[in-house]
């Protein structure tokens, strides 16, 4: 605690430094509409950097950074053992925060823009069965209080692939039924258009029938998603119901809500979707985010390999002798 009250104490003595890091929050606030996590993470990112130039006694303002200085840092940071995932991190929050300067014209180029992150190993999400997703469906009391509202949650995130902020914040204005599409804002308030299917549909009709028994809090009447409370469900509520489900449907394997996501977009490229429809229909943003699922469908290419292709059953078979 010491340690970090020195470094911050060393680096506050450069007002450059401070000035230019608030307003870069700022930046990233109101001109990107970054998180609250987003911002905070990436001002602590800089605030690392600051800090190590401040010991090294090299540059006292952010415009004489070079690319060796960036480098150096990064180095240091593997030599104090930081994991590659954090690494990875802190350079992104400094290549957004030298975009920054560059778009305030205090720089003409970045000294991170051509520096590559630490290598990281891809983690491949889990992913349900269609069977299992089926199960926890089936093991769903509709006769009970909240049984329609949790089958419409599940329909809803296995269906369209949602988040759960997506969820949680979706609202009945957003659901255009009569043609089978939602509309869903995502990440930075982008809004998206994704197709519905018949189940998820009926879920939803089965909520809204029963929606006037509840009573409502003023201000959440649009919500779709509603607690016990008559507020907008929370994302640790859906977290939690989804794990309770998921061990009542006896499933072991480690699940979340986006779990129901991913199982999403696996199950559309096993049937033949395109990659860049998923990644529409997912709203990421760059096509690499969604090619993890290109990889995850490996395994079921390698299946159908074994089971269609003569190679991949051993049984290829010979080319008859041509007879003279």
């Amino acid at each position: 605690m010491e340690k970090e009250k020195s470094e911050l104490e060393q680096w506050q003595k450069w007002p450059v430094w401070e000035k230019s890091i608030r307003r870069f929050g700022q930046y990233l606030k109101i001109e990107k509409a970054s998180s609250t996590h987003t911002e905070s993470a990436y001002r602590h990112d800089v605030r690392l950097f600051a800090s190590f130039l401040a010991h090294a006694q090299s540059t006292n303002s952010p415009e004489n950074v070079v690319k060796k200085q960036v480098t150096d840092f990064l180095q240091h940071l593997s030599v104090l053992g930081i994991a590659a995932y954090s690494q990875a991190r802190i350079l992104s929050g400094l290549k957004a925060f030298f975009h920054y300067l560059i778009h305030e014209e205090t720089i003409v180029s970045s000294p991170a823009a051509t520096i590559s992150g630490p290598t990281l190993p891809r983690k491949l999400p889990s992913v349900l069965e269609v069977h299992e997703i089926e199960h926890m469906l089936e093991i769903i009391d509709l006769e009970a209080k909240q049984g329609p509202r949790d089958r419409m949650m599940i329909e809803l995130l296995y269906g369209c692939g949602l988040r759960v902020s997506e969820l949680c914040n979706l609202k009945i204005s957003q659901l255009f039924l009569d043609v089978g599409f939602i509309r869903v804002i995502g990440k930075s308030d982008k809004e998206r258009l994704v197709p519905i299917g018949q189940e998820a549909i009926l879920a939803i009709e089965s909520c809204l029938f029963i929606r006037g028994v509840q009573k409502i809090k003023p201000g959440f009447e649009d919500f779709l998603l509603l607690n016990p409370r008559g507020k907008n469900l929370s994302r640790i509520s859906v977290f939690n119901r989804v794990v309770e489900l998921g061990k009542l449907a006896g499933i072991t394997k480690k699940i979340s809500p986006h779990t129901f996501r991913h199982s999403f977009a696996t199950h559309l490229l096993e049937g033949g979707a395109d990659l860049r429809m998923i990644q529409e229909m997912l709203g990421h943003e760059s096509i690499t985010t969604t090619e993890i699922y290109a990889h995850m469908d490996m395994g079921y290419l390698r299946q159908v390999i074994q089971e269609f292709h003569p190679l991949g059953k051993g049984k290829m078979k010979q080319p008859k002798p041509q007879s003279n």
